[in-house]
């Protein structure tokens, strides 16, 4: 999303990218016999339609294009779930027809915009659409994410989208975003191994832009049996926390069977050009202390040496406290470079 590029209220000459959080059922009517349904919605809107893989309970459905194109493919959605509605009815003997509902995932540090001060901006889309919309209080599961439910008529929420679009264009997010991805119904071992693995930060800001943007994110693995797909966190979130004596956000840790309860401590050092230190850092060293405690891994940062354009990053900790502070500090960097990439 490029906020510069905002011409008028309704942002029309904008590329957007929405994320729709739906229930397997639900993608299967997007998706339809042969994946005719899906196919038709993207040539009538013009939209590019996304739909994530896996054996998951929930889905991801993106769409990304101008916002003409997403409103039409939104309206499509919102129309063929009041269909399916309808066609539900036909046999049931309830008479009062409920509202299409649909769950959009947004960064939380749009949020607070979207809420307005004292709820006043979420208030006035209720009032003035006729839709019913409710932010979601905790982030989604190992990410900066949460869910904004919309319910009501298509054409309500046709409109309350059109208001969400601008409210995000008007207040990009902030920091980086960690997006939700839904957990699998079985957690997968991709391989079983020694060391953690990870590929290596580039040196540059572009080549650390590329590297993130268009290559796989690496698989890490952790002493023993035990494989994490990347950037599924939640194993890795878990191990990583049995290790520290806090966890946050009010989770508790299961224990691991079989597991050593404490793997030996090791320490990976990295290294990062001088420009982009004060995003991993943040004012007066929150982010970083916000890193430390969500991995659980002690970080030193060195002192920038003189005539040297890096400064090097030492993580010490167990394998999983390394690989969430690797994917932590990837995200802030991620989010610095594609920021730098839009000015």
């Amino acid at each position: 999303m490029e906020p510069g590029k905002v011409q008028s209220e309704g942002g029309l000459n904008v590329t957007l990218t929405i994320r729709l959080l739906m229930h397997g059922k639900e993608v299967g009517s997007i998706i339809g016999k042969k994946g005719e349904t899906v196919k038709k919605m993207r040539e009538e809107s013009g939209a590019r339609i996304n739909i994530s893989e896996g054996n998951c309970p929930e889905r991801i459905v993106t769409i990304t294009g101008p916002t003409d194109a997403i409103f039409k493919a939104f309206a499509m959605i919102a129309y063929k779930f009041e269909e399916d509605i309808i066609n539900s009815m036909s046999n049931s003997p309830a008479t009062s027809k409920p509202p299409v509902t649909l769950r959009l995932v947004v960064p939380a540090s749009q949020c607070g915009s979207l809420i307005g001060k004292g709820g006043s901006k979420i208030k006035e889309m209720r009032e003035s659409t006729g839709a019913q919309v409710q932010v979601a209080g905790d982030m989604l599961p190992n990410s900066t994410e949460r869910a904004v439910t919309i319910s009501g008529t298509p054409e309500a929420i046709i409109q309350c989208v059109k208001q969400i679009c601008v409210v995000m264009l008007e207040s990009p997010p902030k920091g980086a975003t960690i997006p939700y991805r839904p957990k699998p119904a079985t957690t997968p071992v991709i391989f079983s191994g020694g060391q953690v693995r990870a590929d290596p930060l580039a040196a540059s800001a572009a080549n650390l832009s590329l590297l993130l943007q268009h290559q796989p994110l690496p698989a890490y693995t952790i002493q023993g049996q035990y494989a994490i797909p990347h950037p599924d966190l939640t194993k890795l979130h878990q191990l990583a926390m049995q290790q520290t004596p806090f966890t946050p956000l009010g989770q508790t840790t299961p224990a691991f069977p079989g597991l050593d309860a404490s793997p030996p401590a090791s320490t990976h050092e990295l290294t990062i050009p001088n420009d982009l230190i004060g995003c991993i850092i943040g004012r007066q060293g929150t982010k970083i202390n916000e890193i430390r405690q969500m991995s659980g891994a002690q970080i030193k940062i060195a002192n920038a040496m003189e005539g040297s354009s890096e400064r090097q990053i030492t993580i010490t900790g167990t394998p999983a406290n390394i690989s969430l502070a690797q994917y932590l500090i990837n995200a802030r960097l991620t989010s610095e470079v594609t920021g730098m990439g839009t000015l």
